[in-house]
């Protein structure tokens, strides 16, 4: 059966008359709610409009309640706690607000971005389990867009973030350099031109990944189509290949601190350099979700840790 509700009837409203109905007086109920005498006599005149019917009288300066505002108050009663238990299975169901957090990451993130913020995290909120997901830019992307993750750690240059849907805390911006074994190393100069390295054989991370798009938007820059003889899926496999003298590759300076000893990171000369800018990036409509908000705080408190620190 449709029942025809009247605007003016909002659970604002009847949490305000059923706040009334216990106190009894305007004034107290103001004070209690922390609005003004007039919001609540307000309220309440436009709920009765509403309800097409009087539910209090005047004796001098007071309202009486009727029998019809005692009917409406039981009732109202059980509607807002119903509709309590409604919101919070909602949430639930949504995974909102919950004991678990679902973060998606870049498989490079998870050496010191991602452990750090995980111990920032269980400080805050040491009942809060995370589930790690790893995988490239695009494909964390749409797992967001699905539902499936309630955050994500990616690189925000390569892609459109639409401020009016997701919400993006950046943390820090990070170098993109050229990865060659320790036996083919140049130690000569402090700076490369990637030209020097056209007739190279590479290997690259699939499309998809932040820094494929930066390793092909260098070699355009640079004239030259690369060689790619491997193209792999997460960013130590191909660091490996490039360790084994498959080939050379664009990797960003976060993993300089693994590999400092087993590769040569050589920086690349300013026409070529391209930057990422590293964030967390969730959905605008769960920006007062508890877990997210604990999250947001902890990177912008990890973004201010790197500020004086070198990419």
């Amino acid at each position: 059966m449709s029942v025809a509700i009247d605007s003016e009837l909002t659970f604002r409203k009847l949490a305000i008359f059923m706040a009334f109905m216990e106190r009894g007086n305007i004034a107290r109920t103001a004070e209690a709610l922390d609005i003004s005498a007039v919001s609540v006599h307000r309220a309440l005149h436009t709920l009765e409009e509403g309800l097409r019917c009087p539910l209090f009288t005047h004796k001098g300066r007071n309202l009486v309640p009727l029998p019809a505002a005692w009917t409406l108050f039981e009732y109202s009663k059980e509607v807002t706690q119903l509709m309590a238990r409604g919101l919070e299975e909602t949430r639930r169901i949504a995974g909102v607000g919950q004991g678990r957090l679902r973060v998606g990451t870049l498989y490079s993130l998870t050496l010191q971005t991602v452990p750090h913020l995980i111990m920032g995290m269980k400080l805050r909120r040491p009942e809060l389990e995370m589930d790690l997901t790893m995988g490239s830019n695009q494909v964390l992307l749409n797992k967001l867009e699905d539902g499936l993750l309630d955050a994500i750690l990616i690189s925000v240059s390569e892609v459109h973030i639409d401020p009016k849907t997701l919400d993006v805390i950046p943390l820090f911006h990070d170098d993109i350099w050229l990865a060659a074994p320790l036996e083919q190393a140049n130690v000569e100069r402090d700076v490369v031109d990637l030209r020097d390295y056209s007739d190279r054989k590479f290997v690259s991370l699939a499309e998809g990944f932040a820094t494929y798009a930066g390793f092909q938007e260098a070699c355009h820059v640079a004239g030259f189509e690369p060689d790619i003889v491997a193209r792999v899926n997460d960013i130590f496999s191909m660091l490996s290949l490039v360790q084994a003298g498959v080939g050379l590759s664009l990797v960003p300076g976060r993993m300089k601190t693994l590999y400092e000893d087993k590769l040569q990171l050589l920086k690349l000369a300013e026409p070529y350099q391209m930057r990422q800018q590293i964030a967390i990036v969730f959905a605008h409509n769960r920006e007062r979700d508890p877990n997210l908000l604990a999250l947001a705080a902890e990177g912008r408190m990890f973004a201010l840790s790197r500020q004086d620190k070198p990419a």
